[in-house]
């Protein structure tokens, strides 16, 4: 198993900024995909952004693109969410997802792990 540990969400003003990290740990193979998602009260979870630990290939949601970048340090197993000029509909819960062996989009059921999540407040 995977286990995933999410930090960094907290509240912030409309034009503000974040950095959300989360950390891998369990039996982890060479190759995998790493996101970002969210889930906002009444709304589905939605895909924001992932990773390719093998060559750092990145995708990301049309609402967030020019404003989030996804990074990640493979030694430490931990993917990093920077997000800029944060709007009030960016509000939402922010769960990190592990998927194993490659990315294959934004989509919840390509994904095998997630973490708790980390409520992120923009008002």
């Amino acid at each position: 198993d995977v286990q995933l540990v999410e930090s960094g969400g907290d509240s912030v003003q409309p034009g503000g900024s974040l950095r959300l990290s989360c950390v891998a740990s369990g039996y982890i193979y060479k190759n995998y995909c790493m996101g970002w998602f969210r889930q906002a009260p009444g709304k589905e979870r939605e895909g924001v952004a992932a990773i390719y630990s093998g060559g750092g290939s990145t995708l990301y949601a049309d609402s967030v693109k020019g404003r989030f970048t996804i990074s990640q340090d493979n030694a430490k197993k931990t993917v990093y969410l920077q997000m800029n000029s944060l709007k009030p509909e960016d509000t939402s819960m922010y769960y990190c997802a592990f998927a194993l062996y490659s990315c294959r989009g934004l989509t919840e059921y390509n994904y095998n792990y997630w973490g708790q999540g980390t409520q992120v407040t923009v008002s």
